[in-house]
Protein backbone atom coordinates (compact mmCIF):
# COMPACT_ATOMS: atom_id res chain seq x y z
CA UNK A 1 0.00 0.00 0.00
CA UNK A 2 3.28 2.17 -0.21
CA UNK A 3 1.35 3.04 -3.52
CA UNK A 4 -1.92 4.20 -2.55
CA UNK A 5 -3.43 6.96 -3.17
CA UNK A 6 -6.94 8.66 -2.73
CA UNK A 7 -9.39 9.05 -5.08
CA UNK A 8 -9.76 13.10 -5.69
CA UNK A 9 -13.92 12.73 -5.14
CA UNK A 10 -15.75 14.67 -1.91
CA UNK A 11 -18.68 13.24 -2.67
CA UNK A 12 -20.62 10.37 -4.02
CA UNK A 13 -24.27 11.15 -5.73
CA UNK A 14 -27.14 8.89 -5.99
CA UNK A 15 -30.52 9.32 -6.59
CA UNK A 16 -31.77 8.97 -3.20
CA UNK A 17 -28.48 9.36 -0.96
CA UNK A 18 -25.44 11.25 -1.47
CA UNK A 19 -21.43 10.15 0.34
CA UNK A 20 -20.14 12.95 1.73
CA UNK A 21 -15.92 12.42 2.63
CA UNK A 22 -15.80 13.39 6.09
CA UNK A 23 -12.07 12.38 6.96
CA UNK A 24 -9.52 10.37 4.71
CA UNK A 25 -7.22 8.32 7.18
CA UNK A 26 -4.20 6.81 5.81
CA UNK A 27 -2.86 3.55 6.54
CA UNK A 28 -1.18 2.22 9.66
CA UNK A 29 0.85 -0.68 9.28
CA UNK A 30 1.69 -0.61 13.26
CA UNK A 31 -2.04 -1.15 14.01
CA UNK A 32 -2.62 -2.89 10.89
CA UNK A 33 -5.07 -0.59 9.51
CA UNK A 34 -5.33 -0.13 5.44
CA UNK A 35 -6.23 3.09 4.29
CA UNK A 36 -10.05 4.15 4.77
CA UNK A 37 -12.64 6.39 3.27
CA UNK A 38 -15.07 7.67 5.62
CA UNK A 39 -18.54 9.54 4.81
CA UNK A 40 -21.27 10.62 6.05
CA UNK A 41 -24.58 9.44 4.27
CA UNK A 42 -26.54 12.72 3.34
CA UNK A 43 -30.01 12.62 1.82
CA UNK A 44 -29.19 13.37 -1.82
CA UNK A 45 -29.30 17.38 -2.09
CA UNK A 46 -29.83 18.36 1.31
CA UNK A 47 -27.72 18.96 4.79
CA UNK A 48 -29.59 16.52 6.28
CA UNK A 49 -27.52 13.47 7.44
CA UNK A 50 -28.77 10.08 7.89
CA UNK A 51 -25.53 8.10 8.80
CA UNK A 52 -22.20 7.32 8.57
CA UNK A 53 -20.26 4.60 6.55
CA UNK A 54 -16.68 4.11 5.60
CA UNK A 55 -14.38 1.71 2.53
CA UNK A 56 -11.14 0.04 4.04
CA UNK A 57 -9.21 -0.32 1.18
CA UNK A 58 -7.05 -3.75 1.46
CA UNK A 59 -7.94 -7.24 2.83
CA UNK A 60 -5.63 -7.95 5.60
CA UNK A 61 -5.85 -9.57 9.29
CA UNK A 62 -8.01 -6.45 10.23
CA UNK A 63 -10.60 -6.39 7.73
CA UNK A 64 -10.87 -9.95 7.61
CA UNK A 65 -12.63 -9.75 11.40
CA UNK A 66 -13.69 -6.06 11.00
CA UNK A 67 -14.77 -5.68 6.88
CA UNK A 68 -14.12 -3.69 4.08
CA UNK A 69 -17.36 -1.38 4.57
CA UNK A 70 -18.98 -0.45 8.07
CA UNK A 71 -22.07 1.48 8.23
CA UNK A 72 -24.26 2.77 10.79
CA UNK A 73 -27.67 4.76 10.09
CA UNK A 74 -29.27 6.70 12.66
CA UNK A 75 -32.35 5.58 14.50
CA UNK A 76 -35.10 7.92 12.62
CA UNK A 77 -33.93 6.79 9.52
CA UNK A 78 -34.01 3.01 9.55
CA UNK A 79 -35.99 0.76 7.73
CA UNK A 80 -35.13 2.99 4.45
CA UNK A 81 -32.24 0.41 3.44
CA UNK A 82 -30.24 3.21 3.78
CA UNK A 83 -27.19 1.63 4.64
CA UNK A 84 -27.35 -1.03 1.49
CA UNK A 85 -27.83 2.46 -0.73
CA UNK A 86 -24.73 3.26 0.98
CA UNK A 87 -22.93 0.31 0.13
CA UNK A 88 -23.93 0.62 -3.63
CA UNK A 89 -22.92 3.89 -3.62
CA UNK A 90 -19.48 2.88 -2.24
CA UNK A 91 -19.23 0.34 -5.04
CA UNK A 92 -17.41 1.99 -8.16
CA UNK A 93 -15.31 3.76 -5.69
CA UNK A 94 -14.37 -0.05 -4.63
CA UNK A 95 -13.76 -1.33 -8.27
CA UNK A 96 -11.87 1.84 -8.74
CA UNK A 97 -9.42 0.29 -6.26
CA UNK A 98 -9.18 -3.42 -7.52
CA UNK A 99 -11.51 -4.88 -5.31
CA UNK A 100 -13.35 -7.95 -7.12
CA UNK A 101 -15.26 -8.70 -3.69
CA UNK A 102 -15.72 -6.71 -0.10
CA UNK A 103 -15.78 -8.24 3.31
CA UNK A 104 -18.74 -6.83 5.35
CA UNK A 105 -18.74 -8.15 8.90
CA UNK A 106 -21.96 -7.83 11.46
CA UNK A 107 -22.34 -9.17 15.16
CA UNK A 108 -24.11 -12.27 15.43
CA UNK A 109 -27.42 -10.77 16.90
CA UNK A 110 -27.99 -7.64 14.73
CA UNK A 111 -30.45 -8.54 12.52
CA UNK A 112 -30.87 -5.61 10.46
CA UNK A 113 -27.06 -5.16 9.28
CA UNK A 114 -27.49 -9.17 8.12
CA UNK A 115 -30.62 -8.00 6.53
CA UNK A 116 -28.57 -5.55 4.52
CA UNK A 117 -25.94 -7.99 3.60
CA UNK A 118 -28.18 -10.17 2.26
CA UNK A 119 -30.05 -7.29 0.46
CA UNK A 120 -26.67 -6.25 -1.32
CA UNK A 121 -26.41 -10.12 -2.50
CA UNK A 122 -23.50 -10.69 -0.38
CA UNK A 123 -23.21 -14.41 1.30
CA UNK A 124 -22.37 -15.49 4.54
CA UNK A 125 -19.25 -16.92 4.78
CA UNK A 126 -19.31 -17.90 8.57
CA UNK A 127 -19.54 -16.72 11.90
CA UNK A 128 -16.36 -16.68 13.73
CA UNK A 129 -14.79 -16.19 17.19
CA UNK A 130 -13.26 -12.77 17.00
CA UNK A 131 -8.76 -13.31 18.35
CA UNK A 132 -8.31 -11.69 21.19
CA UNK A 133 -5.79 -9.63 19.58
CA UNK A 134 -8.90 -7.38 17.60
CA UNK A 135 -9.90 -4.24 19.25
CA UNK A 136 -13.48 -5.55 18.83
CA UNK A 137 -12.58 -8.49 21.21
CA UNK A 138 -11.08 -5.95 23.63
CA UNK A 139 -14.81 -3.59 23.34
CA UNK A 140 -16.27 -6.92 24.60
CA UNK A 141 -17.34 -8.41 21.27
CA UNK A 142 -16.56 -12.04 21.10
CA UNK A 143 -18.15 -12.84 17.60
CA UNK A 144 -18.83 -12.17 13.84
CA UNK A 145 -20.78 -12.66 11.29
CA UNK A 146 -18.52 -12.81 8.21
CA UNK A 147 -20.48 -12.08 4.71
CA UNK A 148 -18.49 -12.12 1.21
CA UNK A 149 -20.05 -9.53 -0.98
CA UNK A 150 -19.11 -10.14 -4.93
CA UNK A 151 -18.99 -7.35 -6.23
Amino acid sequence: MNDFRFSEMERIEGPELDLVVSKLCPANPQKGYVPAYRFRIMLHGTDTEVGLCDLRIGHNDNTYYGGNIGYGVYEEYRGNHYAAKACMLLKDLALEHGFDYLVITCDPGNIASRKTCEYLGSKLDGIFKLPEWTEMYKMGKRMKCRYIWHL
